[in-house]
């Protein structure tokens, strides 16, 4: 899969698995996030099937919490996975169709609350699948509007090449003719050619 691509697409796979790598330490080694395992013998399993009963709770109790576990949660749920939105594009052609991007973004996001739950490592969270998913979704939205912009920026640069082609060719035919083209003379061969009486 990776054999024929670009080197822009090798460059951007790289990104992507060093991403991935960060997001696994983030998810599930990060000490300051409150990752890593549980104290021995405890098997409790933290879980939420509730949507935005999470999110909810971090906007409501904002002051108790505070702003740093708000936005960590919130915010920071949906930046880890915009990544994911705009790079999967660029390395995959099926991932091009945004639909595709989207839904990879949310297995990954399954995957990664899943393991969390199988290991007790973090918890199982439906909006952390939503905001993830959120994400995702903010990335392909970013790669499409890069795209687009670069399109028509090309567009805008072959049309002006173009101008300046058929310019240059208008100025030379101009040139050719006022240089060239005299009563008597082939314009093309430059020799004399006999007039016919009107």
């Amino acid at each position: 899969m990776i054999r024929n691509t670009t080197k822009n697409q090798k460059l951007c796979w790289l990104i992507f698995i060093f991403y991935l790598i960060g997001l696994m330490y983030f998810m599930f080694f990060a000490e300051s996030l409150g990752r890593g395992s549980t104290a021995e013998g405890e098997i409790l399993k933290s879980y939420n099937l509730v949507p935005f009963l999470e999110i909810k709770r971090f906007i409501v109790y904002r002051e108790i919490l505070g702003m740093r576990a708000v936005i960590l949660n919130i915010f920071g749920n949906i930046v880890a996975f915009i990544p994911c939105g705009f790079l999967l594009p660029v390395i995959s052609r099926r991932c091009k169709i945004m639909a595709n991007s989207i839904l990879v973004g949310f297995f990954i996001s399954l995957l990664i609350e899943m393991t969390q739950l199988a290991f007790n490592v973090g918890s199982f969270d439906v909006d952390d699948l939503i905001l993830n998913t959120l994400g995702a979704v903010t990335g392909a939205v970013l790669y499409t509007a890069v795209q687009s912009y670069r399109i028509k920026k090309k567009k805008r640069y072959l049309k002006h090449e173009q101008r300046k082609q058929a310019f240059a060719h208008r100025q030379r035919a101009g040139n050719f003719t006022g240089r060239n083209f005299h009563p008597g003379r082939d314009p093309l061969r430059g020799a004399a050619v006999e007039l016919l009486p009107g």
